[in-house]
């Protein structure tokens, strides 16, 4: 029992989705919730409930999304990784497809009751997309040159756009009614597109390290990576590009920070996100061999991590 229990908690993915709750409670407690004049108690209330459905909605969606991903990628993961296969070795493959479908669908019904209880009816239209744009990533994006990454990085992303728009609108409760200040939600739009911009980049930059460290196996069945199309060495530009675009982006808010009188945040930034970036980048140059592309991978991880912990400080 312990064994199935483990292997499904690996099979979900337990540290993404732990990153995705992190993430989705941060931005909404230290940022959305303040410039809208929303209170951020952690509570059971008229306001907490929708936002309690917005996180368990965008876990169950995710964790259906790596089911699925595991699903159709048995044969390239048996080449790529074959200690990390859980369907078909300790999960059967209709147990995975029941899960997939089960979570998937318990996300949209909870999605569905966010959008009734704020009235933005795009979360639950977008989250429809989310769960399509995962199957058909599965089944064909992910083999394309560039598709499958921007699809993902697009998905980081909306882990945090999701807040902004749960954020928008007036709640209407019972007597419960909450006007915004048109300048506090210009501020909300610009922490929004920092840190949505922020995890479409890293997440693009991870995607292309993954591909990279993926090579062997997707190859054999028939994938158009970007490192099997336009080669290793152009791959390595791409992603290097997109890392001085990341830390340049970081310089100008460090800078920004400064003219604030806030050298504590433009400090903390450089140190655990511009710099492990500046790293990350000459460890890439030197890589050759999936161990030292995965070793990248987790080192994105950390800094993605690190940029999270950096709305405790605003």
């Amino acid at each position: 029992m312990m064994q199935l229990l483990r292997a499904f908690l690996k099979l979900i993915r337990w540290p993404n989705l732990f990153f995705i709750a992190l993430t989705q409670y941060l931005f909404y407690t230290q940022i959305g919730s303040k410039f809208t004049n929303l209170h951020a108690v952690f509570i059971f209330s008229a306001v907490q409930l929708p936002f309690i459905l917005l996180v368990i909605a965008s876990l169950l969606i995710a964790a259906g999304g790596y089911i699925i991903n595991d699903y159709f990628d048995l044969y390239i993961d048996g080449v790529n990784k074959p200690q990390s296969l859980v369907i078909d070795k300790i999960i059967k493959r209709r147990w995975g497809i029941f899960w997939h479908l089960f979570f998937s669908i318990a996300g949209l019904i909870c999605s569905a009751f966010v959008s009734y209880f704020t009235h933005q009816w795009l979360i639950v239209i977008i989250n429809c997309i989310t769960v399509l744009l995962l199957w058909f990533y599965s089944t064909h994006f992910k083999k394309k040159l560039l598709l499958g990454n921007v699809v993902v990085s697009f998905l980081t992303a909306w882990v945090i756009l999701v807040i902004y728009l749960f954020c928008l609108p007036p709640f209407k409760m019972g007597q419960l009614l909450i006007q915004n200040n048109e300048i506090n939600l210009s501020k909300l739009y610009k922490f929004t597109v920092v840190y949505a911009g922020f995890a479409f980049i890293i997440s693009l930059i991870r995607e292309v390290i993954k591909d990279l460290e993926d090579m062997q196996g997707d190859a054999q069945f028939g994938c158009r990576t970007m490192p099997i199309v336009w080669g290793v060495p152009a791959t390595k530009v791409f992603a290097g590009v997109w890392i001085v675009v990341a830390v340049m982006g970081l310089l100008i808010i460090q800078l920004y920070s400064l003219q604030l009188g806030n050298p504590v945040i433009a400090g903390l930034s450089f140190s655990f996100i511009s710099l492990p970036l500046l790293i990350l980048l000459k460890k890439l140059k030197e890589a050759s061999l999936p161990n030292q592309y995965h070793k990248i991978s987790s080192l994105l991880k950390l800094i993605m991590l690190a940029g999270i912990l950096s709305m405790v400080f605003l």
